[in-house]
């Protein structure tokens, strides 16, 4: 038989016999009783007003508030003057004379319905956007060993090279040593080669002086001659002297300053705040966009020759009448589209021809100096420098729904590409790699182009990878798309000019297909627009969603309306 106490599969039991099945609740303790302890428990302590119920209807009695004041009270009432909760003595007192009051239980629904509110922002809002921050950190820090393992290989590698250096260098001063001993051996080689003939002959002059002794022929020693004289010159003493070794001093300072430095590291938010995640939705909007349908058939509407020399290479909207055009020099027209009128010219400040160009919300034209290293905003036909980059060249740009810019930029030596945003000139944000620590975005003066999505996606086309590379707003890899088969003309998938639009549809145009792919906000494949199209490049969409499409060989815009 099973423990009634602990068995899992038991009815509940009264909290005071502890047999008896549940039947009464106090809302007022939290006890669950039988009907038989009923009694005994309200006696238990009666400074409490139990509200005894039955269990089905527990904690459907409001548990009103002690009143700090009077402490066997309970406060029903609320006082908004004092911005507290009041009992009847409290109310009858001089205290909250004149004073207003309210239920508590019109204060609980308040309370209520703003704790709920703030549950759907921590739901919805607030946990979701940390989580984004802590996958963001999380990809810092993987960046962080990778870019701290790079910077120690290339300090190993460079030690390396200066031991390679060391080592030719000891073995070129052991070859001289080499040279000058055996120069010196040789020379002293020499003279006693020379001395040990004199010995030789010193030797033989003394045999023949024995032998003329000895003789007992006079006529031989009368005749005998000997040249003594001739080593009484003794030869010149070679004295050789041993090069020394002058080690140079290693000064630590000097040694750092020629072998190299490291600049100093910051970790610090330079005032830059994370942003919070925003609903999907335009942040302009107040509710969703309505649904629009693509066209069976899109059509044109409206194509301009824009009159450049040579290439026609982008196209951004000013408003659903005005689009502003950047080709092979540097100059940029606005157009009337419907008129197919010139309205503007603007040349940049240096004379470069501009990289990229972009519209922000308030109308005003952007563009980027790649050989200049700047970013620039034209302001009532003046241009004002925003951007300046060191080590980095700014590609392509675009302004974001919250009035940011995102710039797509290379490395002096064109081996990494990353997308920065700023505010103004502050940078507040740097995407380029994924959670693996790998480059999200190809390098090497491949075409890349960059748009924001409604869902404040960042998508950018990235020809050298053959792919349309989407991220969330803190930069995290969504998809990649590569294209669609079968294309209108089989060739490679090669994405160039991107933009969006009120679907949250993301457009690119393939100049190797000579067509505009639409995706989805996911990645999904939806369409190709063709429309004639004769190398599609730069891509705009208006408030209306029509699509402008910058063709490069032909210099022409095309306006194509694709929805409905």
């Amino acid at each position: 038989m099973m423990d009634p106490r602990t068995s899992a599969q038991d009815v509940m039991r009264c909290d005071l016999c502890e047999t008896a099945v549940v039947q009464m609740h106090c809302d007022t303790c939290l006890v669950n009783l039988c009907t038989a302890c009923v009694g005994k428990h309200m006696i238990s302590d009666e400074s409490k007003d139990h509200r005894v119920v039955k269990f089905q209807s527990r904690k459907s009695t409001p548990l009103y508030p002690g009143c700090k004041t009077h402490i066997k009270e309970r406060c029903e009432m609320y006082c908004n003057q004092c911005d507290i909760p009041v009992c009847n003595i409290c109310i009858a007192s001089d205290q909250h004379l004149t004073h207003k009051f309210l239920t508590i239980l019109q204060i609980l629904d308040e309370k209520k319905n703003k704790i709920i509110k703030e549950q759907t922002e921590l739901k919805k809002t607030i946990y979701p956007t940390y989580q984004d921050i802590a996958s963001d950190v999380q990809n810092r820090m993987s960046q962080l060993e990778k870019e701290y393992g790079d910077l120690s290989i290339a300090i190993t590698k460079h030690g390396e090279d200066w031991h390679t250096e060391i080592d030719k260098l000891v073995r070129k001063l052991k070859v001289e040593v080499d040279e000058m001993k055996n120069t010196q051996l040789q020379t002293l080689q020499k003279h006693l080669d020379e001395i040990n003939k004199n010995i030789s002959d010193i030797k033989d002059e003394i045999n023949a002086v024995n032998v003329t002794i000895d003789s007992n022929d006079l006529s031989i020693l009368f005749n005998a001659k000997f040249n003594v004289d001739r080593y009484k010159k003794l030869p010149q003493k070679i004295v050789s002297s041993i090069p020394k070794f002058m080690p140079g001093k290693i000064q630590e300072k000097e040694l750092h300053r020629m072998f190299g430095a490291l600049t100093q590291s910051s970790l610090n938010s330079n005032g830059c705040y994370y942003s919070m995640k925003t609903p999907q939705k335009s942040p302009e909007a107040g509710s969703s966009p309505p649904v629009k349908q693509l066209l069976d058939q899109p059509v044109t509407v409206n194509t301009l020759d824009t009159g450049y020399q040579y290439n026609l290479y982008k196209v951004a909207c000013l408003s659903d009448e005005e689009i502003w055009t950047r080709g092979d020099d540097s100059t940029m027209k606005l157009y009337s589209i419907n008129q197919g009128s010139l309205l503007k010219s603007i040349t940049t400040k240096s004379g470069n021809r501009p990289t990229g160009i972009a519209v922000t919300k308030s109308g005003d034209l952007v563009y980027t100096d790649y050989r200049d290293r700047t970013v620039n905003i034209v302001k009532n036909e003046k241009i004002e420098e925003v951007i300046r980059l060191q080590n980095w060249k700014p590609d392509k740009v675009c302004s974001t729904s919250s009035g940011d810019l995102l710039v797509i930029m290379d490395s002096n030596d064109n081996k990494q590409t990353k997308v920065v945003c700023y505010s103004g000139s502050t940078e507040k944000q740097t995407i380029q790699f994924d959670d693996k620590g790998k480059p999200l975005y190809s390098s090497g003066y491949s075409s890349t182009y960059i748009t924001e999505n409604r869902n404040l996606d960042i998508c950018v086309s990235d020809c050298g990878a053959k792919a349309v590379v989407v991220v969330n707003q803190v930069g995290k890899l969504r998809f990649r798309y590569t294209g669609h088969t079968p294309a209108p003309k089989n060739k490679p998938f090669s994405p160039v000019g991107i933009t969006t639009d009120s679907q949250s549809h993301i457009l690119t145009a393939d100049d190797y297909n000579d067509c505009v792919h639409i995706i989805d906000q996911d990645g999904q494949f939806l369409r190709y627009i063709v429309c004639g199209l004769c190398e599609p490049w730069g891509l705009c969409t208006d408030t209306n969603d029509n699509l402008f499409v910058a063709q490069c060989r032909n210099r022409q815009v095309k306006k194509i309306k694709y929805l409905q």
